[in-house]
């Protein structure tokens, strides 16, 4: 425990000297992304940690929650609806009866299983066939609407809030069938095939311009907390940035991201708080047997395939809503941006670091490892100009610096995996050994 609270401690320490040697919105930036990066990882430890599930598809569920802030709180599209929205009900319609029907034929032909296969196969190409009659035209029709700015349907105009509940519904929703289809894998398959459903998930879309519009952007969506702006004109937000001497635009950028802070900690407040009551919970004993022993735990009467997905749905449902935070603070919905660097390397270091299996561990490891990455180039840059006046020239360590001064988050980040893997090969925080019965 003390050692917990000094790395909690450390850290807080240095988002302060961020603060104070920086400036106080960057500190708070920082802080925003920390804790939606902590969201992130929760949802990876309950895989990884929890359930010993080596999942690589964490961008596909991270961009199923950044789909749910499009698709509930961005305004409607009228033209696009009244042009393609009947179509496209009429396509989904079939293709939902489709699916119906073959899940019909396949019970109901179960005693002979080549032709449940080859009357399923057929069923399910005459529909999609029969589905792309309306669904091309339609969609051509909405992505020729305004296709400068819109060119999609829009969403429903909901509060964004509510947004952050169905990206987890969808990153569940989107993880249930990739569960029973990857059920049985060993880890290193797991990890190549949900890499490769979560590559085809991005791919739809980058390239379905009415869902989303595509690499063009979705912008200005809406926010949860008020513009700085508007805060500007607010007398008691004049009055309170003349009391501390800030120029207004910082003292409303502070207001604003500490309204983010607010919201995203009351979240991950409530995620922590269900994770911790399962994990004391028989369900969470139960999964770390499986995770220490299978064999051990399906001998025992375990039904293993069912625990592992409902550890990949939760984990994937977290890291839905961390998405669906992550799209809110950026008011953008990029599809282009969802890189593995960023949403399977990153998150997956700050598990190990932290210490997979601990949620508190994920916490600190989500916390370090993106300070280190945002404040890395700010170090790199403090170097290349102590450099320049301790160094040659043409000394290669300066010239290396100076050309790129943002390449040395990549060496942090190595010699961090390296010290911890070294040193405590368990994380900074592992998870708690219990003792053995007396």
């Amino acid at each position: 425990m003390s050692r917990t609270v000094l790395l909690y401690a450390a850290m807080a320490a240095a988002l302060l000297a961020v603060g104070l040697l920086q400036s106080w919105p960057l500190a708070l930036t920082i802080l925003n992304l920390c804790l939606i990066s902590v969201v992130m990882a929760l949802g990876v430890n309950v895989q990884w940690g929890v359930a010993g599930m080596f999942n690589v598809g964490t961008m596909g569920s991270a961009a199923a929650g950044g789909l749910a802030v499009v698709l509930v709180s961005a305004p409607p599209v009228r033209a696009a609806w009244t042009t393609g929205g009947g179509r496209l009900a009429i396509a989904a319609s079939i293709l939902l009866a489709t699916t119906a029907l073959a899940v019909v034929i396949w019970r109901g032909l179960s005693g002979n299983p080549l032709l449940r296969g080859v009357a399923v196969a057929a069923t399910g190409l005459g529909g999609v066939l029969l589905a792309q009659h309306w669904f091309l035209p339609a969609t051509a029709a909405i992505e020729a609407v305004d296709a400068a700015s819109a060119g999609y349907l829009g969403g429903l105009g909901l509060p964004v809030a509510l947004s952050w509940v169905v990206g987890g519904i969808f990153g569940a929703a989107l993880a249930w069938p990739i569960g029973r289809l990857t059920a049985g894998l060993r880890s290193d398959y797991l990890a190549v095939a949900t890499f490769g459903i979560s590559e085809i998930i991005l791919a739809v879309l980058r390239n379905e311009e009415w869902l989303a519009r595509g690499v063009k952007n979705v912008t200005g969506l809406p926010r949860p907390v008020p513009y700085e702006t508007d805060l500007q004109a607010a007398i008691w937000v004049q009055d309170l940035s003349a009391w501390l001497g800030w120029p207004l635009r910082d003292t409303a950028s502070v207001l604003v991201k500490l309204a983010y802070a607010a919201w995203f900690l009351a979240v991950l407040l409530v995620i922590w708080w269900a994770l911790d009551r399962l994990s004391h919970a028989p369900w969470g004993r139960m999964m770390r047997a499986i995770r220490d022993n299978e064999e051990a735990a399906r001998a025992m009467g375990k039904d293993v395939a069912r625990r592992h997905l409902q550890a990949f749905v939760l984990g994937s449902a977290i890291v839905g809503i961390g998405g669906a935070m992550l799209v809110t603070l950026d008011g953008q919905f990029t599809a282009g941006s969802y890189q593995p660097l960023r949403f399977t390397f990153l998150i997956w270091v700050m598990v190990i670091v932290g210490g997979s299996g601990n949620h508190r561990g994920a916490i600190l490891g989500a916390f370090l490892i993106w300070f280190v990455w945002v404040q890395a180039e700010t170090a790199g840059l403090w170097l290349a100009a102590t450099g320049a006046t301790l160094l040659a020239p043409d000394n290669p360590i300066r010239l290396a610096l100076e050309a790129g001064p943002a390449q040395l988050r990549y060496v942090l980040m190595g010699l961090i995996l390296v010290l911890v893997m070294r040193f405590s090969p368990r994380g900074l925080i592992p998870e708690a050994t219990p003792e053995p019965p007396k």
